[in-house]
């Protein structure tokens, strides 16, 4: 994706090139066989799920959209789907998913990390939010937290780096509900909850018996030998939280 004179400009294929990802399945497919991807084009050619859809298809609304096949990964399960790279959104497979925990992590669950005095106040107030329910949408969260207008600070950021610890991901995308329980409004809201709700506490963390620098290796191993001409230091980049 590139911005010139105000225009997004999205990279990709054509709609008739044979392998592109033109729907869920695909899109399934494609996370499974690399075990984990950015959504937009970065600094490793070829590894994004935008250089592998069709370019002109982004945003219309169409089944080959990748800006909605994104939200029916979300809500499908099957993959995981957050601001994993860099602030930025991506997907990892379920089976890489431990190592990315683990390394993200550094081994420590939530509470754990507060309990060390390494997580901020803001960050546990939003994971506090979770022993009331599993799953909350993004503006029910500022609310519910105490950011905004005289409130705590810097709501998108926080959310951004919990998700990117991996404590967080998105789980489902729907609009707003009026007073009547009626959806209004043209965009969606994500909704967002531990991993652990989706895939239980034993799948999500299967990897915390391993150090998190050998699974921080075992993830830029697989990054290297999908794209050995990016390097080492760019998958680290792209790796690191």
């Amino acid at each position: 994706m590139e911005k010139i004179d105000g225009v997004w400009y999205m990279s990709g294929l054509s709609r008739n090139a044979r392998g592109r990802i033109k729907n869920l399945s695909d899109l399934t497919a494609f996370v499974d066989k690399l075990g984990f991807v950015p959504l937009f084009k970065n600094e490793i050619e070829g590894f994004s799920v935008e250089e592998h859809s069709a370019a002109e298809s982004w945003w219309t609304g169409n089944s080959d959209d990748p800006w909605e096949l994104r939200e029916q990964a979300a809500c499908a399960h099957k993959l995981a789907y957050g601001k994993f790279f860099g602030g930025k959104a991506g997907f990892i497979s379920l089976g890489y998913l431990p190592h990315f925990v683990n390394f993200r992590r550094d081994g420590y669950d939530f509470d754990s990390l507060w309990e060390e005095g390494k997580a901020k106040m803001r960050e546990k107030k939003l994971m506090d939010l979770f022993e009331l329910k599993s799953e909350w949408f993004s503006y029910e969260m500022k609310k519910a937290a105490g950011f905004g207008k005289g409130g705590e600070k810097n709501f998108d950021g926080t959310l951004t780096s919990l998700m990117s610890q991996t404590y967080l991901v998105m789980c489902d995308f729907k609009k707003k509900l009026n007073k009547r329980g009626e959806e209004y409004g043209l965009m969606k809201c994500a909704k967002y909850c531990p991993p652990e709700h989706i895939w239980g506490y034993d799948t999500v963390t299967a990897a915390y018996s391993t150090e998190p620098a050998e699974s921080f290796e075992l993830l830029v191993n697989r990054l290297t030998e999908l794209y050995p001409a990016a390097g080492r230091e760019a998958a680290e980049r792209i790796l690191k939280k």
